[in-house]
């Protein structure tokens, strides 16, 4: 394959580079910044400098990369995490107009398939949560795009909704053991949440086989075999870190310091990998949040 992937310095975007590369594929990635183009270099890829809410930029530089396939992993996200509705916004953008932008390249281009990686957390967004729905919307409108053309007979489309990113080199997980080591990552006590996550390398390798196998015009969700609770993350990424066992506070605490991620660490959501085991032949290398960080642990050792 000749792969374009937009966003290809991100939290799946490098993972995704390499899995591509190793498998002898062809990479175009792109990224705004000219310093993060000579780490795509050095991952193998070619890199593509551009912003992909710049229409006509971005045609140009997908079609002089010439791909059969083009992932979306466009995201402007904070380096750890959205903490507010505000820090959502340019990602809201992207996942509208960049959508739009990008998948008219890839057909100009003459791609044969268009993978949009998606954000699994946002299906459980209800009407309670006013602050996120316009993330919420902004995912759908992805989707849809996604989805629109592929009925259209334009291109084959294919969406995959990710849970939550962990792994050594997730931005998130790096912060998160950070915090836990300084005993700022605290348990929520009687916590109910569960969480759909999902290691970073195994949402490559199921993008990889998205590419190959995926069913057009389908979505997928691309989750660990095990949701767990916040605090059930806390636990493993404490561990994770060799940091004391995390403090428990009351679920009220939260909601008053932190409202925004109060409301999205409470969600609770069960997805499955079935229908990616059945049609694309993946499942998770790590099947729950606990397995996957006991790597760096060990590693550590």
């Amino acid at each position: 394959m000749n792969v374009f992937i937009a966003g290809g310095t991100g939290a799946i975007g490098v993972p995704l580079t390499r899995a591509l590369i190793a498998q002898g594929h062809q990479v175009t990635a792109s990224t705004r910044s000219q310093k993060k183009a000579a780490m795509l270099r050095q991952l193998g890829a070619t890199p593509a400098i551009v912003d992909a809410l710049d229409a006509d930029a971005l045609k140009r530089a997908v079609v002089a990369a010439h791909p059969t396939h083009v992932v979306h992993q466009l995201t402007a996200l904070p380096k750890g995490g959205a903490r507010s509705a505000r820090d959502l916004e340019a990602t809201n953008e992207l996942r509208i107009a960049g959508t739009r932008n990008l998948i008219a390249a890839s057909i100009d281009a003459r791609a044969v398939r268009f993978v949009a990686g998606s954000f699994a957390p946002m299906a459980g967004v209800g009407s309670d949560m006013p602050d996120v729905q316009a993330a919420a919307a902004a995912v759908r409108s992805m989707e849809s795009q996604t989805l629109e053309a592929n009925n259209a007979g334009a291109i084959e489309g294919v969406v995959l909704r990710y849970g939550l990113f962990y792994g050594p080199e997730a931005a998130s997980t790096v912060e998160m053991m950070a915090m836990a080591r300084r005993r700022m990552l605290p348990a929520i006590r009687g916590d109910r949440s569960l969480l759909p996550c999902i290691h970073v390398d195994d949402a490559a390798v199921a993008t990889v086989a998205a590419l190959e196998r995926a069913r057009a015009g389908e979505t997928y969700d691309i989750v660990d075999d095990e949701a767990v609770s916040f605090s059930e993350i806390v636990r493993a990424t404490a561990s994770a870190a060799g940091a004391p066992r995390p403090m428990a506070v009351p679920a009220w605490l939260p909601r008053l310091v932190a409202p925004f991620m109060a409301k999205m660490i409470s969600l609770r959501l069960e997805l499955s990998n079935e229908k990616a085991l059945a049609e694309m032949g993946w499942r998770p290398q790590y099947p729950n949040i606990r397995a996957g960080l006991a790597q760096i642990r060990a590693h550590a050792a």
